[in-house]
């Protein structure tokens, strides 16, 4: 029985699954969710593997994302949260995770053993429901005792408020990463923020994808297109929504606000007149996830050091706070 983390990032669970990377011994691969560090050798398993499963949501992101053809979609197994799937005396079951949209944890039950592995994959505590194992693998982005967030019901509330200020004087473009980016139009929206979205194919798309399972983000324009041409020139308000790479590629006039998990002392960084950084994540902050495994009461916690630096900080912590067993694997 191997539970643990591979030197390619691969999560195993048991005998039988592997997530988030290939893994040749594994028959069952499963994809957490679309972002790319964690579809790693994603061609190989769909020609290797016997499943490869992930929920209808994350698949038709990595569509949209271009990382699978029609093709290869046939080949996935799409399955919903909390549907169990048995393979040779293990139970595999999703559970939600707050992340991005489609994001799923991971159990895997050796019923034959009676031992429950749990793979949390990239959560926020919040609206994230804990899941009770016996092992634990969990992940680390922000494991350092010094990434911790003392601001966060603040940070959205402040968001908004900058937003609807800058409208004031001109358009407004937001910057960060796929799925952060349809979060933050979902925080605008709710705040009754009713201009114009304007953002690229592939931001759009993705935009789509979201309101296919019920997530309203209101008028989203694809760029370059005759309406978001007429819109910008007509001078009316409107906010622009970028992957992070672009935040060079627009308008210098324009207030620029960049999405960050990597703000620690202040919910709104004013960078200078012009931009701003806001500590918007997607991610838990170092109590939450000491929070997590305390709730969730494993015997062992393994943390991924493949996906972060702080892998081996955060496994400390753990057995010295909650005097539980843990270490950083790889």
């Amino acid at each position: 029985m191997s539970v643990g983390v591979t030197e390619n990032g691969a999560i195993l669970l048991g005998n039988h699954v592997a997530c988030d990377a290939h893994d040749d011994t594994r028959a069952i691969r499963v994809v957490t969710h679309a972002h790319s560090d964690h579809i790693i050798e994603l061609k190989k398993s769909l020609r290797k593997c016997r499943i490869t499963l992930a929920t209808p949501q994350t698949i038709d992101l990595l569509v949209e994302l271009e990382k699978l053809r029609a093709e290869d979609v046939q080949k996935f197994r799409a399955v919903s949260y909390g549907f169990s799937l048995r393979f040779k005396g293990d139970d595999i079951r999703l559970f939600p995770a707050n992340h991005i949209l489609g994001s799923a944890q991971v159990l895997v039950t050796d019923e034959r053993n009676k031992l429950r592995m749990l793979y949390t994959s990239d959560f926020k505590l919040s609206n994230t429901p804990v899941v009770e194992c016996d092992i634990l693998v969990m992940e680390a982005t922000y494991g350092s005792p010094l990434h911790v967030r003392p601001f966060k019901e603040d940070v959205e509330r402040i968001f908004i408020e900058l937003v609807q200020e800058k409208l004031k004087s001109g358009p407004v473009y937001i910057f960060g990463f796929y799925g952060k980016l349809q979060e933050a139009i979902q925080i605008l929206r709710e705040a009754d923020i009713d201009c114009p979205m304007i953002m690229p194919l592939k931001v759009f798309r993705i935009a789509k994808v979201y309101e296919k399972y019920g997530i309203e983000l209101g008028h989203c324009i694809p760029s370059p297109s005759e309406e978001s041409s007429k819109i910008v020139k007509s001078g009316e308000p409107y906010v622009g929504v970028y992957h992070t790479t672009s935040n060079k590629q627009v308008s210098e006039g324009a207030t620029k606000i960049t999405l960050s998990g990597w703000e620690f002392r202040e919910p709104c960084k004013r960078i200078d007149a012009k931009n701003y950084l806001v500590a918007l994540s997607d991610h838990s902050d170092f109590n939450q996830l000491i929070g997590y495994v305390e709730k969730c009461g494993p015997e062992l916690v393994i943390t991924d050091n493949y996906r972060g630096k702080n892998a081996e900080a955060l496994a400390t912590a753990i057995t010295k706070k909650l005097g539980i067993s843990a270490k950083s694997m790889p």
